[in-house]
């Protein structure tokens, strides 16, 4: 059987999304082609396109481009029809009232986490939702969790080419990536020390309601307070309801 080629114009279209989904502010066209490498002509006719198609927004100059209200319809969908997400749910209400730290539950995708529902711990302020959200998976505790269902060859097709670094801490070697994720396997845990973000720790595991998990829930708690006992408190009741909510998946038939 021939394998279809995918068509240019729609792999375009979802590159476009997918680069404003992911910056942090609008883009200029400038901005997008830079990132993209597209010609300039036709990456301005899909980006018109996806504006009058409301995917697409504009700021009030009409030269920055970002995601318009459309693209949240599309992502509300998918987390609506979703059947493990209302059990995730419950569970990150009761974890999150045990240990009383912000809480998350993530899928992998690719050699990144998507984020499909979190709990922020009742005294965070100012808190910006990760919900719809990527990041790459090796510097995310809830990623290491997920990357190690994989064997070490599975792992090392899946990464990029260069790992991303978001903080000095962050995991860049391969080899150190897969000790750390050979000590994850050990443990049935994945621990991180401010990896991701400065000042921040991360328990996850995964939740074994599939083979190779892709889900995990984890726990983000200040850095200095992720030792000892209160380390165990959290790890404990993590692991807890991790397998209280693949058993009860698992007894709905979800997979």
């Amino acid at each position: 059987m021939n394998e279809i080629s995918p068509v240019k114009s729609a792999e375009r279209t979802v590159a476009i999304l997918e680069t404003l989904a992911a910056s942090p502010t609008r883009l200029t066209l400038s901005q997008l082609q830079e990132r993209m490498g597209y010609p300039r002509s036709s990456l301005h006719a899909l980006v018109r396109t996806l504006r009058e198609l409301k995917w697409v927004e504009a700021d009030e100059s009409g030269s920055a481009f970002g995601v318009g209200p459309h693209a949240l319809l599309a992502g509300t969908a998918y987390l609506d029809r979703d059947l493990a997400l209302p059990f995730a749910l419950e569970a990150l209400e009761d974890l999150r009232a045990e240990i009383g730290y912000t809480v998350h539950y993530a899928r992998r995708d690719g050699a990144e986490v998507l984020y499909l529902a979190s709990r922020e711990a009742r005294e965070a302020r100012h808190v910006v939702s990760r919900v719809g959200r990527k990041l790459p998976a090796h510097l995310t505790a809830l990623g290491q969790a997920l990357l190690a269902q994989l064997t070490g060859d599975e792992v090392e097709k899946l990464l990029p080419e260069t790992l991303l670094a978001l903080t000095p801490q962050t995991i860049t070697s391969r080899f150190a990536l897969a000790l750390e994720l050979e000590g994850v396997r050990t443990r049935g845990w994945a621990f991180e020390r401010e990896q991701g973000t400065t000042g921040v720790a991360c328990v996850a595991a995964s939740v074994d309601y599939r083979i190779p998990a892709t889900d995990a829930l984890s726990c983000s708690m200040p850095a200095d307070l992720a030792n000892g006992a209160e380390l165990d408190r959290v790890t404990e009741s993590l692991m807890r309801h991790a397998g209280a909510l693949a058993t009860t998946l698992r007894r709905h038939g979800i997979r």
